[in-house]
């Protein structure tokens, strides 16, 4: 009998047979070197279908920001025109895929008639992917996704968020730091959100000689969309 499936399908088996907490077990400490092999297969038939899924032609921004914020919140709003605007500049909006924010970018990004893609997480909790996604790839790993987020963008967006939306943005920045990624710009939005977070980096990490003078800019402060989007043009010239 002919065997009718794709490599696509074939990388896809083994992680839908997978149990929710993988990431859980793997990272419990020390386990025997077949537990430990066998996550890492797993681990790299989920980048490999990453790639596959997330084959994305031209420009790509990331949005990262929590999962938090209803539809009448004014970060919602703000996510929202920021993905239409860049929608209608020729970016693919990419997000978490969840709720929120990333649900706002999406949502924009479908309404300015552009490309909309999520990388979603699995999670105890259950995180449904939002209704505004062209295409999304549900992972078992959040390092997985977090490369995913990175990879395919030259730009990324931080809007108000908790640990999660501050993880992703610090590892952007010290991907940039330490010359593993170009320097795309990281620009925050969300008005006073962030100004205690730029007063610990310039009043307590410089001064103390744990970051350089040049790090201090790595991070770009939008107070709307416009400026975001200069900021984001401006790194394509």
């Amino acid at each position: 009998m002919t065997d009718s499936s794709t490599p696509g399908d074939a990388w896809r088996l083994p992680l839908l047979e997978s149990v929710a907490d993988a990431e859980k077990h793997f990272l419990a400490g020390r386990r025997n070197r077949g537990a430990d092999l066998e996550s890492a297969v797993r681990l790299f038939l989920e980048f490999l279908r990453g790639f596959e899924e997330l084959d994305i032609q031209g420009p790509c921004v990331t949005v990262f920001g929590s999962a938090r914020f209803p539809e009448d919140h004014a970060h919602y709003d703000t996510a929202r025109r920021l993905g239409r605007a860049l929608a209608e500049a020729g970016y693919t909006v990419m997000t978490g895929g969840g709720p929120g924010i990333m649900e706002a970018a999406n949502r924009g990004a479908r309404e300015g008639g552009g490309q909309s893609i999520g990388c979603n997480i699995r999670l105890p909790k259950e995180q449904q992917p939002n209704p505004y996604l062209d295409r999304f790839v549900e992972f078992e790993h959040f390092f997985v996704r977090k490369v995913m987020l990175v990879k395919y963008s030259s730009a990324f967006v931080v809007m108000p968020g908790g640990f999660g939306t501050l993880d992703e943005a610090f590892e952007v920045i010290t991907l940039v730091q330490t010359g593993k990624l170009e320097r795309f710009p990281v620009v925050a939005m969300g008005g006073e959100y962030w100004q205690d977070l730029q007063d610990f980096i310039r009043n307590t990490l410089l001064p103390a000689g744990t970051i350089d003078r040049q790090d201090v800019d790595f991070i770009c402060r939008a107070e709307n969309v416009p400026q975001a989007m200069d900021f984001i043009r401006g790194a394509g010239e």
